[in-house]
């Protein structure tokens, strides 16, 4: 099989693990109605999918040593499939958890390390960047047709075919692996840390899942928190606890590898100050970009009434720009550094914040949205189109699937946390906007208040302003009184969206700081 034949069966791997997640993120009104759940109950299956793969990305890329990279990059698109058809043939919540965010998951964290290090085995010098950048452009067209095809599918069908097409497709990837030759493993017989493993797994899984509860427990005054400790939430006691475990993680790495003994991840090569902003950058760049893509759909679908399909239309030119923009990106990697190209799509983005921060109106100006969704797409594939080749760069071929874990754990745990942050912060902010603006209105009396503050303190969620509307009506409130809710409450959706866009502002200056640890310098032979 020729080099680029391997390359078109890694990058429809590529491909693969990528459309699904955008195509539930324009399925979310669906997926509320076809199960009879929440916004905020699909987020956490959201978050859920991209925090399995970040806590097993490392065990997946010492696997990958263990027994051949190949061979674990086929045994994951089995699970992946059968995931795909479970998710297909979901019918309720715990089932499309365990199918699509747990099976989905876990065999994507044994595909993607894989598909690194076979990268980084099959080529060499340019032709390495040249795939690099390849993948990122595939990553960028799922992200690009996941949206259209999800709302298609969605609108006209069923969001259940998409899945139905998975499996399809991981067969067709399967069938092309046995033709791909196996790269030649670092001498010695390596093993699996099991201890690091579930100290890594449970580290973030904690750490995603307080950040996760803050918009029912409340970040710091409780809510509904289950416990006070101290009269605050348990929010932040569940975060701290989080970053314990994965603090006990890096104790245990040290130890092991005092004792002579391999561990799950190598800490020197946190070391490598290329590395790390590498992959310091990965991280940023999905906790923004996903957390994003999460809160578009909801001012879309929920407070603008659009269906899957027209979501999926206005969210278009951010995917094209990522595409196009991830291939160019890769063609100027021969000419520029990676700092100054990052940097320039981290400007790109955040001047993009700010312009959807200007469209989120009560009635959708589409030429403004559809320009900040462009600049967002060309920002985010100049920054997507160096980092494989920035961290592949910075090691040698024996630490391939470790830097491959460590990077697609990075990856994944970004669009976990920002699914989880900018998610809360919405809930956050709607609760918070909408308890003060009926506080302020003298036409809300103050048995309605008191009703609307127990109804929020039990947890708020995300609806379309029609519920409030009804359940105003049913507590047999005055039209006066029902109109004002009605108004605060789409009041308070649109400025808690816009938070949550000024926090997005916020992460994308902050990710900057990283982008000092890039090669001033272009990547050459």
């Amino acid at each position: 099989m020729t080099k680029w034949a391997v390359l078109v069966v890694l990058s429809a791997a590529q491909f693969l693990m990528v459309l699904d997640q955008a195509v539930m993120n324009v399925a979310i009104s669906q997926l509320v109605e076809d199960f009879d759940t929440t916004v905020t109950t699909i987020q956490a299956v959201i978050a859920l999918y991209a925090l399995v793969m970040a806590g097993l990305m490392l065990t997946g890329g010492k696997l990958g040593d263990i027994f051949g990279r190949r061979r674990v990059f086929a045994i994951g698109l089995v699970i992946y499939g059968i995931g795909s058809g479970l998710t297909a043939a979901s019918w309720n919540v715990p089932s499309l958890m365990f199918g699509w965010s747990i099976l989905e998951g876990i065999g994507a964290a044994l595909v993607l390390p894989a598909l690194v290090a076979l990268v980084a085995g099959t080529y060499r010098d340019r032709d390495r960047a040249v795939a690099y950048g390849v993948l990122g452009g595939v990553a960028g067209a799922g992200i690009a047709v996941g949206p259209i095809l999800g709302g298609w599918a969605t609108t006209d069908f069923t969001w259940r075919i998409v899945f139905v097409g998975e499996v399809l497709v991981a067969i067709g990837i399967l069938f092309g692996t046995r033709m791909m030759a196996e790269p030649e493993r670092a001498p010695g017989k390596p093993t699996l840390d099991w201890v690091g493993s579930v100290l890594s797994a449970a580290g973030l899984a904690v750490l995603v899942f307080g950040v996760l509860q803050a918009s029912n427990w409340g970040w710091l005054a409780p809510r509904s928190s289950p416990v006070t400790p101290f009269g605050f939430s348990l929010t932040p006691f569940v975060i701290a606890a989080g970053g314990v475990i994965l603090a006990a993680f890096v104790s245990w790495e040290r130890r092991r590898e005092a004792r002579g003994e391999e561990p799950l991840l190598r800490l020197d090569l946190l070391q490598i100050s290329t590395l790390r902003g590498g992959v310091a950058m990965f991280l940023a760049q999905n906790l923004i970009l996903m957390g994003i893509f999460f809160t578009i759909p909801l001012f879309l679908q929920i407070v603008q009434g659009l269906d899957a399909l027209e979501t999926g239309i206005r969210m278009l030119p951010a995917s094209v720009g990522l595409f196009v923009s991830a291939i160019v990106g890769s063609a100027l990697a021969s000419r520029f550094a990676p700092k100054p190209l990052v940097r320039a799509g981290l400007g790109l983005v955040f001047v993009s914040t700010l312009l959807l921060m200007g469209t989120i109106e009560p009635e959708l100006d589409n030429a403004p949205f559809l320009f900040a969704m462009g600049v967002l797409g060309v920002g985010m594939g100049l920054v997507v189109s160096q980092l494989g080749n920035v961290v592949q760069s910075a090691i040698g071929d024996e630490q391939r699937s470790e830097a491959g874990g460590l990077q697609n754990t990075a990856q994944q745990l970004g669009s976990s946390l920002g699914t989880a942050l900018l998610g809360a912060i919405v809930i956050t902010g709607l609760i918070t906007a909408f308890t003060g603006n009926i506080a302020d209105d003298p036409q809300v009396s103050d048995r309605v208040q008191q009703q609307v503050e127990v109804q929020l303190s039990a947890g708020g969620s995300f609806v379309p302003s029609d519920e409030v509307r009804e359940a105003a009506e049913d507590e047999r409130l005055s039209p006066r009184a029902t109109d004002a809710l009605v108004s605060h409450y789409e009041d308070a959706q649109l400025e808690a969206l816009k938070l949550a866009f000024l926090v997005a502002a916020l992460l994308v200056l902050g990710s900057l700081w990283s982008t000092r640890r890039l090669p001033a310098e272009r990547l050459t032979a």
